[in-house]
């Protein structure tokens, strides 16, 4: 047992004991406020759309509390296994202390959906005497003992006293995770975290020697069988690659994406043939793939896809224009969404092709006949670079219709919604613990009047939530790709992983720039770039507001 274990092992009423009493009164309050919220978007007894829009403070509120709630359970689970393990010690507790009581007060007085938008109990149409049943004795308690100015200061002691501690959180993973998660960090540190920023200023490419690098760590088979020469790995081990890659740089990270989104659509809706010609390519990195499917004033609205793909003998020849299309220069193929029957309406005629393609330069970016684009310059998310693509005739072979027959495409895409959330959450996560890294360093070495900044109570304030929040955005993480590895459906874990840790990410971000002053907001400090590439992860992959509706509908509908 660790000094740290030891620390707490006797403490008579550790945060999970606060949780493990308070959560039922907040359970029955999530229960009452689905009744609620139901009521509201219902007509003639179903769930209407309309009223489902209409009522979208309501149901975001609804999917914010159903994930602090998810939150809540997630902490005491973490801290019965860590108690179990004889881990449980002085760092966890303050940790879990300050994250739960906090949430507990946010539920009874206020949830942050974004800066400007706090949904409160009333709003879900709760009444006094059912907000005043869930504010127990022991949720009074877990309020008053938990985000203390004391505690916080508790937790940034141990973490000033030693640096090794600034990770908390991390799921008691076993011993073939922690060797690939100490792997990562140690290609981050040598090969990554260096050079980010000046990949970033120069908004350059990732080198290919780092992209082979990572192909020769497996970092693109992760969870690829192994009969098609991937590792055949857990989503888990996919959160523990993506977090760790994503930590170094949120490029790096996001290019392992790419791969398991791709492997993901074949091994869900591929012929035996594609799974057998397209994943061996893509485990070992020979081939980069890159996802196509967003189009210009349609965004999230894939029912309004319109790019469109027509039988040219035994092959397909598209036509139509995509965009916000992440590393598509050096992609080999591409995962495109297309309408190949015009007459079928919404979902019902798309289709999903892979689609080959040559590799280009800056020079001469798409070398083949029917593809052209021009890059979009962004804030952030660089090292891969961002396109539109036009398409005027762009030949795809017969054979390579995912799966092998037409209209199955967004029922194919709609299969890898789970796991492309748990990972973009893992990413979050990453870049959160990036952001925190970067300030807790800045409010070491940094003197201002005489001491150095982590002395002043509002920066180790800032630090102190920024460790809780993290901790809490990584629990979800993890459960979700637990969920998911045990093949059941974690839809909804995925996306309130999604939802929270969008947001957690940006305020550590936006936390530790404030934390460097003036400095921060110089382009060459590397908090600038994080900030940067915090600000997208609560868009892509669905935005907070289209997260929140889907968690909503799953909610109300039971």
């Amino acid at each position: 047992m660790s000094a740290n274990a030891a620390l707490h092992r006797d403490a008579p009423a550790t945060a999970v004991a606060l949780i493990g009493a308070a959560l039922p009164g907040f359970e029955t309050l999530l229960d009452q406020a689905v009744a609620s919220v139901r009521q509201k978007v219902l007509a003639d007894g179903k769930i209407s759309a309309a009223r489902l829009e209409a009522e979208q403070h309501a149901a975001h509120g609804l999917a914010w509390l159903a994930t602090y709630v998810m939150a809540l359970r997630e902490l005491k689970a973490y801290g019965e296994r860590l108690q179990a393990e004889e881990r449980y010690g002085a760092v966890e507790d303050y940790a879990i202390r300050i994250g739960a009581g906090e949430y507990a007060a946010q539920i009874l007085g206020g949830i942050p959906m974004s800066q400007n938008e706090i949904v409160r109990l009333s709003a879900l149409g709760l009444s006094q005497k059912a907000v005043a049943a869930a504010e127990s004795e022991a949720a009074r308690a877990l309020i008053a003992e938990g985000n203390t100015p004391e505690n916080r200061a508790r937790l940034v002691a141990l973490f000033s006293q030693n640096q090794g501690l600034a990770s908390v959180g991390d799921p008691g993973l076993d011993e073939t995770l922690e060797a690939i998660r100490s792997e990562m960090r140690r290609f981050c540190e040598a090969e990554v975290t260096p050079h980010a920023h000046e990949w970033h200023l120069e908004n350059s490419y990732i080198p290919l020697p780092v992209v082979e690098k990572m192909a020769e760590l497996g970092v693109f088979g992760l969870t690829i069988p192994e009969e098609f020469g991937g590792m055949g790995l857990t989503k888990v081990s996919m959160c523990v690659v993506s977090e760790e890659l994503s930590r170094g740089y949120i490029g790096v990270g996001s290019l392992g994406t790419r791969s398991e989104i791709a492997a993901e659509l074949i091994l869900c809706g591929g012929t035996p043939e594609q799974k057998a010609t397209w994943l061996p390519k893509l485990a070992s990195g020979e081939v980069l793939p890159t996802a196509v499917f967003t189009e210009p004033n349609t965004g999230s609205d894939l029912a309004s896809l319109r790019t469109k793909a027509v039988k040219d003998g035994a092959d397909w020849k598209v036509y139509g224009n995509k965009t916000w299309i992440t590393h598509p220069v050096r992609a080999d193929i591409m995962t495109l969404l297309v309408r190949t029957d015009p007459d079928a309406a919404g979902y019902r005629g798309l289709s999903m092709l892979i689609a080959e393609k040559p590799r280009g330069t800056d020079a001469d970016p798409f070398p083949v006949a029917g593809l052209s684009g021009g890059e979009i310059e962004v804030l952030g998310y660089r090292g891969m670079k961002e396109y539109e693509l036009a398409f005027d005739g762009f030949v795809v072979k017969g054979e390579n219709l995912l799966g092998g027959v037409e209209g199955q495409g967004f029922k194919q895409l709609m299969q890898t919604f789970e796991a492309a959330r748990i990972q973009t959450a893992a990413r979050a996560v990453g870049v959160a613990q990036s952001a925190f890294d970067l300030g807790l360093r800045y409010a070491q070495e940094r003197i201002q009047f005489g001491k150095p900044l982590i002395a002043f109570p509002r920066v180790a304030d800032k630090l102190a939530m920024m460790a809780a929040e993290i901790m809490i955005a990584r629990q979800l993480t993890y459960f979700a790709a637990r969920e998911k590895d045990a093949e059941r459906r974690c839809d909804l874990e995925a996306g309130m992983a999604k939802l929270l840790g969008a947001r957690v990410a940006w305020a550590a971000a936006d936390n530790a720039l404030q934390i460097h002053g003036g400095n921060g907001f110089a382009l060459e400090y590397p908090i600038s770039r994080v900030l940067c590439d915090a600000r997208i992860l609560n868009i892509f992959e669905g935005a907070a507001e289209i997260q929140a509706q889907v968690i909503a509908r799953r909610l109300v509908e039971g």
